[in-house]
């Protein structure tokens, strides 16, 4: 059995950058131990202090559009410029054997041996939004690490994208062009949360279509009003094969964090994030403390039938459940 480290040990290994550390903090951030928590919570709170100077890009679009080709492209664009990247690539994982199966460390080789890059695989096991619960603690541990860049992709589906939106400064929406109709991809809430959007695999023979495309996307996103931020998405082209618009992109979020620094909204923004994960953190624990409580276990088995059956309301049982709960409580 490894010898569990200390949290001194984890640190040190975190802010010296050593990737092997770094994994393990992860790896304890996102154990379900309570003991593993409660030494995850305590490191993290230790490393705030050397968080917060990273560029946090939330990256997203549909199966098939090169989410994981464009990260790797832009990764490598950015350490080719001296800077260093971190890429937290939430997979789906399996509801048989709830493992993680993308694996994505094999879907971008070249970034990933590149040791000015750290690429960490994470199974969204029964989170919705296809985001890990896990991944504003893992995006902390990569910013103490000292990264300057971090990177989150996600599964795209569901609610995949407003639970991005809500860890990162940038969101990056991912687009393709020649599937039918151009309008048909454009999911007017989708559209809205979005930073910049990029028109990718804008090469070859689609390298014309890409062109049509972000004429249609810069045209239906001047229909949206302007949000908090007083920002215009900028639609662009780009092409992970050819390196054509992937600079372009770089200079997008640049400008946007510029002009959000300037005007306050990014600190505005991240202090709103950390009310969230607070919210969501407490909604958690509670949700562990109620379901972990003997009484409602007991409960639950005895009457979860009924349930199934149509014959004792959801709503009924969810009500005695908690009633149960805090009269034990109050003893």
């Amino acid at each position: 059995m490894r010898k569990r480290l200390t949290l001194n040990e984890y640190k040190e290994g975190v802010l010296a950058g050593d990737r092997t550390k770094l994994s393990q903090a992860i790896t304890l951030a996102e154990s379900s131990l309570e003991s593993d928590q409660a030494l995850a919570s305590d490191l993290v709170q230790q490393l705030l202090p050397f968080t917060g100077k990273s560029v946090r890009i939330g990256i997203t679009g549909v199966p098939g559009v090169g989410k994981s080709t464009f990260i790797e492209a832009f990764g490598k664009m950015l350490v080719e410029q001296g800077k260093s990247v971190a890429v937290l690539a939430v997979d789906p994982s399996s509801q048989k054997s709830k493992g993680s199966i993308l694996g994505d460390k094999t879907r971008m080789e070249k970034l990933a041996s590149d040791k000015r890059a750290f690429i960490r695989p994470s199974p969204t096991g029964s989170t919705l939004g296809g985001v890990s619960s896990k991944t504003r603690e893992a995006m902390l541990l990569c910013e103490a690490a000292g990264f300057d860049a971090i990177l989150i992709e996600t599964v795209g589906v569901g609610q995949s994208e407003t639970a991005v939106k809500s860890m990162v400064d940038f969101f990056l929406l991912l687009m393709l062009s020649g599937a039918g109709d151009e309008l048909q991809g454009i999911k007017k809430g989708i559209m809205e949360m979005a930073d910049g959007v990029v028109i990718h695999k804008a090469d070859g023979d689609n390298l014309a279509k890409a062109k049509r495309a972000k004429s249609t996307y810069k045209n239906a996103l001047h229909l949206f009003p302007l949000g908090d931020n007083k920002w215009s998405a900028p639609v662009i082209t780009a092409s992970s094969l050819t390196g054509e618009g992937l600079n372009e992109c770089w200079q997008m979020i640049h400008s946007y964090q510029e002009k959000m620094q300037e005007s306050g909204f990014w600190e505005a923004n991240r202090s709103e994030q950390r009310l969230n994960w607070l919210e969501e953190n407490m909604q958690y624990l509670l949700g562990r403390l109620f379901l972990g409580n003997p009484k409602v276990q007991e409960m639950l088995t005895q009457n979860r039938s009924l349930v199934a059956s149509g014959k004792l309301s959801p709503l009924a049982l969810a009500r005695d459940l908690m009633q149960a709960f805090f009269n034990q409580k109050k003893l």
